[in-house]
């Protein structure tokens, strides 16, 4: 089954889609490995697939970004064929349910509902998330915050959706004063030598900056994806300094390798 859709046919390319991973799931001559999937073996691929799409957006690389934007989209697809499959839903039925939330979502664009400014329109969004939630008898303030979430997202989620109701420090200031707590309690567990409880600790720190991350509406996972780049860029050019001695970090020293990475935070501030 050749692809020679014009790239202008949205349509087509969704319906080839879904052909082609009917076909892998086809019983009679289907690939193995996609017929003895589950929702949950491909729950994992899922997840990964959606943080491949946002390294290709922090990379700033469009061509990486279609493909991991298709690759995405097959999970939705494959998702989509095995509900099919036990009679719940099927793909076209995914894409009603997310427009219809789209246009009940946006009154003020699809309807004749007007807000005053933003925070007006963001006020109006959480009311009628608020009624979905009822009506789906999920009222508690926390319910539809999903578990599965990454554990930063899901912390900065449940302290701005409990800061709706009042449930939430002034200012920074009083974030950091327990970050700071939280940080003396790890100390003291960690002397202790308490293992368990430094780990509860561990969890209570992370929980405080994840929470300080959404009062400067910084996005933890980013911000710290974006770290996790400094530090491999500047452990690349310790090895690469290293290498032209003939050396590996592990022929080095904790001091020289100090020396080295100064030297290369240095050269990315100049």
């Amino acid at each position: 089954m050749s692809s020679n859709l014009p790239p202008s046919d949205p349509a087509a390319a969704i319906q080839q889609l879904i052909q082609i991973m009917a076909r892998l799931r086809d019983p009679q001559g289907g690939c193995p490995w996609d017929l003895e999937q589950t929702f949950a073996t491909i729950a994992p691929y899922t997840v990964e697939e959606a943080y491949e799409v946002a390294d290709a957006i922090e990379r700033g690389d469009l061509t990486d970004l279609r493909d991991e934007l298709g690759d995405l989209l097959l999970q939705v697809v494959f998702h989509s064929r095995m509900a099919e499959e036990q009679g719940a839903f099927d793909f076209a039925q995914v894409a009603a349910s997310i427009s219809d939330k789209m246009l009940r979502r946006h009154p003020h664009v699809f309807g004749d509902h007007a807000y005053d400014d933003v925070e007006d329109q963001k006020a109006g969004w959480e009311t009628i998330k608020a009624a979905e939630r009822a009506a789906k008898k999920k009222g508690g303030v926390l319910d539809d915050v999903p578990a599965g979430l990454p554990a930063l997202t899901r912390a900065v989620k449940l302290t701005k959706r409990a800061a709706r109701v009042g449930f939430d420090w002034p200012s920074t200031r009083e974030v950091l004063d327990k970050l700071r707590e939280e940080t003396a309690e790890l100390e003291v567990e960690i002397e202790a030598g308490d293992h368990a409880k430094a780990r509860e600790e561990m969890g209570d720190l992370l929980f405080v900056v994840a929470n300080l991350a959404r009062k400067l509406d910084v996005e933890p996972e980013d911000a710290l994806r974006a770290t996790n780049a400094k530090f491999a860029r500047r452990f690349a050019f310790i090895e690469a300094e290293l290498a032209k001695d003939g050396r590996t970090p592990d022929q080095s020293d904790l001091a020289e390798m100090d020396g080295l990475w100064n030297a290369a935070k240095a050269a990315e501030k100049g």
